[in-house]
Order: C-alpha cells, then sequence, then structure tokens
C-alpha cells in the first residue's frame, strides 16, 4: 500500500494483535442472530487462520443465513490474502472447510488499502477486533463508507471527540453483552507482556486481561429500548452541584434519582445501561480537550469539581420521562 509505511510501522509497534475469545463473540452475536441472514460479512481486521470470528462465523454460516463470508490477513511488510466463504463448492450438501476459497492480496491486508477498501465496499457489516490505537480512523472509516458494524473498542473510545458525536446522534451505541469485568485476549508468542493479568496455558498459549473492553455497534437489539429501574428520590444535601457548572453529580449510575428534572453528571460507565427514550444525552464534562458535536450551550471544559474535589469525567444527561 503506498504511502503508509510510518502507520504500518506504529501499528506494530503498539501490539495491536489481540485475538478475542470465541465465548465473548457467542455472548454478543445471540442478541443479533435474525439481522445476518442474507448478509456479506466482512472481518477485515483478522488473522483468519486463526481467528475466533472466523471459527464462529465459518460453524455458524448456515445457522445464521449468510450470502458470503469474508476476511483479510494483515502482514506488515508484504502482499497478504482473503478467506471467503460462500457456497456449497464441494456439492457434499454442506458448506464447511472444503468450501474455503482462498487468494492472494497485492497489498498488505490493512484495513486502510485500496484494495481492502472494495472488500469493505462489498460488505453488509463489519464484524472484527480492530487495532485499539487506530479506532478513531477504524470508525471513521465505517462512518464514510455507512456499514453496519459489530466491533470491539475500549470503553474511553466513547469519549474522543471523533466519537462522541455519533453517541450524541444516535448513530452508534454499546453492545449488548459486556457490561464490566476483564476480558481475557490471546495475544502472539513474541509479545513481551508486563503485566500480572498475563497467563500462559498448558501449551504455551500466552494471554492477558484487558479492562474495559466494551462492542461497539449500530446494530439496534431490543435490550437497549429497556428503561432502566431507578429508585432513589432527588435530596439536594445527596446530589451536590458542581462548582463550575449547574448540573449535579451523581457518582453510581443505580443512584440516578427518579424524580430530577435537570442536567446530571453521570460516570461514563452510564452508556452501558442508557436507552434514547428515557435519557438525552447532552455532552461531557471532560477530558480537556474541546469535544465536538456537544449539544449544551456552556459544557466546560475542564473536570468536573465537587467543593474543590476534582471528579473523573462525567457525561451529561437529563431524564426526558420526568420532563414529560
Amino acid at each position: 500500500m503506498a504511502n503508509n509505511t510510518g502507520l504500518r510501522k506504529a501499528s506494530k509497534a503498539k501490539q495491536d494483535e489481540f485475538y478475542t475469545q470465541l465465548s465473548d463473540i457467542e455472548k454478543e452475536l445471540k442478541h443479533h442472530k435474525d439481522f445476518f441472514r442474507g448478509k456479506t460479512v466482512f472481518c477485515n481486521c483478522d488473522d483468519p487462520e486463526n481467528s475466533n470470528f472466523w471459527k464462529f462465523f465459518e460453524l455458524n454460516f448456515e445457522h445464521l443465513g449468510f450470502k458470503k463470508l469474508i476476511a483479510t490477513h494483515f502482514e506488515i511488510d508484504k502482499p497478504s490474502y482473503k478467506l471467503e466463504l460462500t457456497t456449497d463448492i464441494t456439492g457434499d450438501g454442506k458448506i464447511d472447510k472444503a468450501d474455503i476459497v482462498r487468494t492472494p492480496l497485492m497489498q498488505n491486508g490493512d484495513f486502510r488499502s485500496p484494495e481492502c477498501i472494495e472488500i469493505l465496499k462489498e460488505a453488509d457489516v463489519v464484524v472484527t477486533n480492530p487495532p485499539f490505537s487506530l479506532f478513531r480512523e477504524y470508525m471513521a472509516q465505517l462512518m464514510e463508507y455507512n456499514k453496519k458494524f459489530l466491533i470491539l473498542g475500549n470503553l474511553n473510545a466513547i469519549i474522543y471527540k471523533e466519537i462522541f458525536p455519533l453517541f450524541l446522534n444516535n448513530k452508534i451505541w454499546l453492545g449488548s453483552s459486556i457490561h464490566s469485568g476483564d476480558r481475557e485476549f490471546r495475544v502472539p508468542e513474541n509479545y513481551i507482556v508486563h503485566s500480572t493479568s498475563k497467563r500462559v496455558d498448558e501449551n504455551g498459549v500466552q494471554y492477558v486481561r484487558v479492562s474495559g473492553v466494551r462492542w461497539f455497534t449500530n446494530l439496534d437489539y431490543k435490550e437497549r429500548h429497556e428503561d432502566l429501574i431507578l429508585y432513589k428520590v432527588y435530596k439536594e444535601n445527596e446530589y451536590p452541584k458542581y462548582d463550575n457548572y449547574n448540573a449535579i453529580n451523581v457518582d453510581i449510575t443505580k443512584d440516578i434519582p427518579i424524580d430530577y428534572n435537570d442536567v446530571m453528571g453521570v460516570p461514563i460507565t452510564f452508556m452501558d445501561k442508557f436507552n434514547p427514550e428515557q435519557f438525552e444525552l447532552l455532552g461531557i464534562m471532560n477530558t480537556g480537550e474541546k469535544n465536538e458535536g456537544i449539544r449544551y450551550e456552556g459544557t466546560p471544559h475542564g473536570r468536573p469539581l465537587v467543593n474543590g474535589v476534582e471528579k473523573y469525567l462525567r457525561i451529561l444527561i437529563i431524564n426526558k420521562k420526568v420532563l414529560k
């Protein structure tokens, strides 16, 4: 691929090759299984011969009713290949490994390469685990080509100035199956991992646990339209206002008051429970950088303060149902 040598080196240096566990894929896909019928699915950040995305989709190709499954493999500095699964080529009455077609690529399989972009145009939906370090660029590409997607990312990506406006405008949201805890990923054996979260199994395969992982998607599912059940009543002494902004502070999502009809600041994990019919997103109190797409006039660009104590960033919301 032309003119991307620096990007390739950066991606390599950041050790972004993390293989998603099959169980995490299964838990999320069950919420979207009806969507995939008749669709062309593209896994464009995979090593398909090792990827659990490919394994899951290959095993469930007929059950999910795919039209086609495509995966591209990334090589740092040489041409790569793609795998495709479409029909029962062998005529044995089933779709399996014998029907997989491997085709050389002219370029290296980077999702930004012209060759992979042409495959992306053909696809109906993208499902993969993109490099976290390239998440902004990856998401921008999905938006540019108006693609449906189900991808893994870090929870803190929500607050990126390129990403938060997509949440504000209900163009993307978090998936259904991961709301807390760490997730374990297999990593190549040549990775040097200095972490207590590392483990090596009996076959010498290396794993690391990563915190704050979430599914990001624009595939709808019924659970995200269910109201968050609230039980606390607003009391002024329990919900102090920010020193630098006219909104109350809520430290824990479940403590959002059931009867408060003005602006509230909630932790980023609120997004796990966000129902767009129940709440409206207004902005962020903040990471220090100016966020584009903030709706609420006068949203501060410093971190929230309560009685002189700095809080971690807060997402500003209003309960739409209290207003009615």
